[in-house]
């Protein structure tokens, strides 16, 4: 299984000779659609939530500032607004199409959100399985269950624990980008982990990723059972969410309460969502080789804490969420401060900012290759954060012997950031970024340059989505850190791979550039017209 993963990842490359296998022209009519609905299902209206001025999002980013909600139907709503909901509509020309706080690849929205509760006033008097509707901001029924059976599955867990599951359906994004969609969809899913931990921080929760659980045991409990069907939806977590307990004893291989969901009747048919399809087996075979079994051993998870380096601020948490938006084009003028290029940075840390990385039971695999700008009293140039400072050496060592590995001037000492060669690298930028301006107008952008063949070796082939849901948890950090900076970013999919790895001295597997982001003043473009969510 872990050579179809290499296969995947080696055949799904861009290059400057070629891009990987894609739809070519677009099929408009075959367009997916960007919601998926339970027919027939009996939906619960959640409440659309007014804008509140805190916490803040320094404050969010420490959660013991901020006092835990009861958990009910109001706290339930604002935690679905908060992170998977619409944020705006847009229109031109007679075309309308929807933004969401949870971003994505091409605005195509692979990611669906579950809920799994016990009975909570103003939503279910019994133990339920919902779908989440982000078109309506509501709750659709799938199914319900036994006392016992949620009995078993919060079984060391706080009382008011509540779960949010997470699944993809790939052909959202392979209608339009085609073989390399599968690694896109992974992107998305790591934003909206992200954006479900963050959420959670501005309710004063906590979250645990559920990662005992087997691909098998999500498939039964989120009512998605494998079909051979191009518009398959594919289960890939479930989180547990919780306030804050005095002691927390979570049985970490609870499994025993799966079987309570085999065989209950679920409700609601899913709608079509596109009228023709085309068949990118290589994005099954990919998505059947990183299957989760039943056991496994993740990598260790860093327990340090810097928090002190997260500087205060008093911009709304909610507002940064929720006018969030992935800037088009970068003005090329807009400079940035040293010091708030190293608060961007900071955030990235999962050592010295837990939030949102705190739910995964692994040590950081990603580390940043960046190309800066235009940030004031710090020179133009390829520099490098290493976010695990376990790997440091070894990045040294696999990395090109004659870079620098400087500290730049003013960079916190725990910040383990390094220029590696001096020059205005613009133009290279955009050119690995297959040609897209965006990635040189910025003040800087970024290459997220993980572990690789070490860990998939060691963990398994399970681990591929992971490195990219780390990849997509950065980036979401990245884009409300851009909105509180007063500009914007922007994720970048579409590199060409190896010439990413030659300008950083890459030659094998042992790292790759997963993901890019690009971070600057933004060009509006006013011929748009913006539209509130509902």
């Amino acid at each position: 299984m872990i050579n179809k993963v290499f296969h995947y990842h080696r055949s799904s490359k861009h290059n400057q000779h070629a891009f990987a296998p894609g739809p070519g022209n677009l099929d408009w009519a075959s367009q997916p659609d960007p919601f998926r609905r339970y027919e027939g299902a009996e939906t619960l209206p959640l409440m659309k939530m007014a804008p509140s001025a805190s916490p803040t999002f320094s404050e969010a980013l420490t959660p013991e500032k901020v006092l835990a909600s009861p958990v009910g139907f109001e706290s339930i709503s604002q935690l679905f607004f908060d992170s998977l909901a619409l944020s705006a509509w847009k229109s031109f020309q007679g075309t309308k199409w929807a933004l969401r706080v949870n971003p994505s690849s091409g605005n195509l929205h692979p990611t669906e959100g579950y809920l799994v509760c016990g009975p909570l006033k103003g939503l279910s008097e019994k133990p339920t399985v919902f779908h989440y509707s982000p078109e309506t901001h509501g709750l659709e029924v799938r199914t319900h269950f036994s006392e016992e059976t949620w009995k078993k599955m919060t079984e060391g867990l706080p009382a008011e624990t509540v779960f949010i599951g997470l699944s993809s359906i790939h052909w959202r994004e392979a209608w339009k980008y085609g073989h390399r969609a599968f690694r896109y969809c992974q992107h998305d899913l790591g934003h909206a982990l992200a954006a479900i931990n963050i959420s959670c921080a501005g309710l004063g929760w906590q979250t645990h990723l559920m990662d005992n659980l087997s691909h098998s045991d999500l498939e039964i409990v989120l009512g998605l059972p494998e079909k051979d069907d191009v518009e398959v939806e594919v289960p890939d977590c479930l989180v547990a969410v919780f306030p804050p307990p005095k002691s927390l004893n979570i049985n970490s291989t609870n499994s025993d309460f799966v079987k309570g969901f085999s065989d209950l009747i679920w409700q609601g048919t899913p709608n079509i969502l596109s009228k023709s399809h085309m068949d990118w087996s290589g994005i099954d075979e990919v998505s059947k080789a990183v299957r989760k079994p039943n056991s496994s051993t993740p990598l260790n998870a860093i327990e340090e804490n810097s928090s002190h380096l997260i500087e205060s601020d008093n911009f709304p948490l909610r507002k940064a969420i929720h006018q969030r938006r992935s800037a088009v084009s970068m003005d090329g003028e807009t400079r940035i401060s040293r010091n708030t290029f190293y608060q961007f940075l900071v955030k990235t840390i999962p050592s010295a900012c837990p939030l949102p990385f705190q739910t995964f039971p692994w040590e950081p695999q990603v580390h940043l290759g960046l190309f800066v700008h235009r940030v004031d009293d710090l020179p133009k140039g390829l520099y490098f954060l290493v976010r695990n400072k376990s790997h440091l050496e070894d990045l040294k060592s696999a990395l090109s012997n004659h870079f620098k590995w400087e500290k730049p001037e003013g960079c916190p000492k725990e910040l383990d950031l390094f220029l590696l060669e001096e020059y205005d690298c613009r133009r290279m930028a955009a050119g690995v970024s297959c040609g897209q301006d965006i990635a040189g107008a910025g003040c800087f952008s970024l290459g997220m340059i993980s572990a690789f063949e070490a860990p998939l070796n060691q963990t398994g082939p399970w681990f591929y989505p992971r490195l990219y849901w780390e990849c997509g948890a950065i980036g979401q950090v990245l884009y409300l850190q851009a909105e509180v900076s007063g500009i914007r970013s922007t994720g970048i999919g579409c590199f060409f791979d190896d010439s990413v790895h030659h300008i950083f001295g890459i030659k094998d597997l042992k790292y790759q550039s997963l993901y890019h982001f690009t971070v600057g003043g933004p060009v509006e473009d006013h011929r748009l017209t913006t539209l509130p969510p509902y």
